[in-house]
């Protein structure tokens, strides 16, 4: 595998590849071309927690806040805010000039409905709503939060990066069903969504908004500060794989491909006029989520008798190769160099694996030879591999196990099956998450214990633990709380953490200004 791939590279230096579509080839200068890891499943970023729709929603949508590299969160669509009551009333003021992609002004009431819906499928807007005792819009520009208690984490909720992240949107969309996505994309953000030019699978355009307002002032940073576009258009191609994405970057017939494949990345160092960079040093973090409603994983005994089984380094190998710079472990349930990680618990990953042990123990704790069915993401150059170590993992230490490889779109959709395997349910899957989506409690929908993501996790110890978190006063008791809520953690087991590695991105020489953190188009310009 690794021989074809490298020659698909090296013979697109001398060959154009002629597959690609003749749009791509034929684009103006002010046209940026991107290749996205992965096909944009869906256009609806509340609905959906994959990260390919947290980047289509930073194209098209704004945010309250926003959040730059050093994970610092200030004012974006709103000019500022006063709080009140001792802290019980706070006032947002959106910045004058905001209009949607319709024409329409940007309207508090608009805010109020997006946020409302937002908050009903991610984690940390939950929090924030069960803080809140009334969210209103007293004008058409003030968004009011009268309290039930102190929530200082306020603008960090409204301001995070992380999916789901709190887009705005016009309030006829924003008051539809969060539990079925939207077809209709119309947002404020720096670029509109060309939807009569998607190919599914294919292709997704985007033209540059040109009524948006950015801010005036501040540094542009990540999702922070003045958004300025320098393109008319940018236009993400899916390819077949990652390494025709690397030859098309090559070739010149592509300007920026968002996960250069970590093989290919002696030639893509060597390609004339290519540049390599890591754009989050946090890296992403990786899972192997299990369903807590069906055996065999509803047995907690099991889902602790699978931890010696797990090699961390063996599952960061098959993905980032075994340069020691692109990989970290062992980590836990937080972003290993972020402020609330911690070394609690990690001796289970030390060491060499004993599959007998881990045989004798799962036949202990009840394992009788119950099906495992394991979604694996065939079309994912990060997740396959992952799950082709889990597949072999547990088939070593005797589970009965059904590889089920489905495109990522389609473990989108099986994953929110919580019947039976018999009636088309699951039992375990591989996923990889930035390590911003694993800073915090409230933000890792996966560790909350509420039921409410895929895996169904459900544990009061850990709600009162997350509790305890929101209303700690200092950092040395947010962290004394995550050391608690990582130890039950490897309790309970909500999933396996299997490791962080470090993607580089590629991009021709040709453009300039990439910002650090995810792929975000404004500021990007020709070189």
């Amino acid at each position: 595998m690794l021989m074809s791939r490298r020659s698909v590279l090296r013979a697109a230096a001398a060959v154009p590849l002629m597959s690609l579509p003749s749009i791509v080839r034929a684009q103006s200068q002010t046209t940026l071309r991107f290749i996205p890891v992965i096909d944009l499943s869906f256009t609806d970023p509340i609905y959906s927690t994959a990260q390919v729709s947290r980047n289509h929603g930073y194209m098209v949508y704004d945010t309250l806040y926003g959040m730059n590299s050093a994970l610092d969160v200030s004012p974006q669509m709103v000019e500022g805010h006063l709080v009140g009551n001792d802290g019980l009333q706070w006032d947002l003021t959106l910045r004058e000039g905001l209009l949607w992609h319709d024409g329409e002004k940007v309207l508090a009431r608009d805010c109020v409905a997006s946020i409302t819906r937002w908050a009903k499928r991610d984690g940390f807007g939950a929090e924030l709503m069960a803080a809140t005792d009334e969210l209103s819009a007293p004008d058409d520009r003030t968004i009011r939060f009268r309290l039930k208690r102190p929530f200082p984490l306020l603008p960090t909720a409204l301001g995070k990066a992380a999916v789901q992240a709190p887009f705005m949107m016009p309030e006829r969309l924003a008051t539809q069903n969060p539990f079925k996505p939207l077809t209709e994309v119309v947002g404020s953000g720096p670029f509109r969504f060309v939807a009569d030019e998607r190919i599914q699978g294919a292709r997704n355009v985007y033209a540059r908004f040109e009524r948006y307002k950015p801010r005036e002032s501040g540094t542009a940073d990540w999702t922070a500060g003045p958004k300025i576009v320098h393109y008319d258009r940018v236009v993400w191609t899916t390819m077949p794989d990652a390494a025709t994405g690397a030859a098309a970057v090559q070739t010149g017939e592509q300007d920026w491909q968002e996960t250069a494949p970590h093989d290919l990345l002696p030639i893509l160092k060597s390609a004339k006029g290519v540049a390599i960079r890591i754009l989050d040093p946090r890296g992403y973090a990786c899972m192997m989520r299990v369903n807590h409603l069906q055996p065999p994983f509803d047995n907690p005994a099991i889902r602790r008798a699978l931890f010696g089984a797990i090699d961390q380094s063996a599952f960061m190998t098959a993905v980032a190769g075994d340069d020691p710079q692109y990989q970290t472990t062992p980590i836990g349930f937080f972003a290993p160099g972020t402020p609330l990680a911690s070394d609690v618990g990690l001796d289970v990953f030390r060491g060499p694996r004993d599959i007998a042990k881990v045989k004798a123990a799962l036949k202990a704790a009840g394992y009788n030879g119950e099906k495992v069915v394991l979604m694996v993401p065939v079309n994912s150059a990060a997740q396959k591999p992952l799950g082709d170590v889990a597949a072999d993992m547990l088939q070593q230490v005797g589970m009965n196990v059904e590889y089920a490889g489905m495109e990522f779109g389609n473990v989108l959709q099986r994953q929110l099956k919580k019947g039976p395997i018999a009636e088309g349910g699951w039992s375990a899957g591989v996923g990889n998450w930035q390590g911003i989506d694993w800073l915090n409690p409230a933000g890792n929908t996966n560790l909350r214990g509420d039921a409410g993501t895929a895996g169904w996790y459900k544990s009061e110890k850990m709600g009162a633990l997350r509790a305890q978190w929101l209303s700690a006063p200092t950092l040395a008791e947010q962290q004394r709380v995550c050391r608690e809520i990582q130890a039950l953690a490897f309790e309970e087991v909500p999933y396996y953490p299997i490791g962080l590695y470090k993607q580089p991105t590629a991009y021709r020489n040709s453009i300039t200004g990439i910002q650090n953190g995810t792929a975000v188009f404004w500021g990007v310009r020709p070189a």
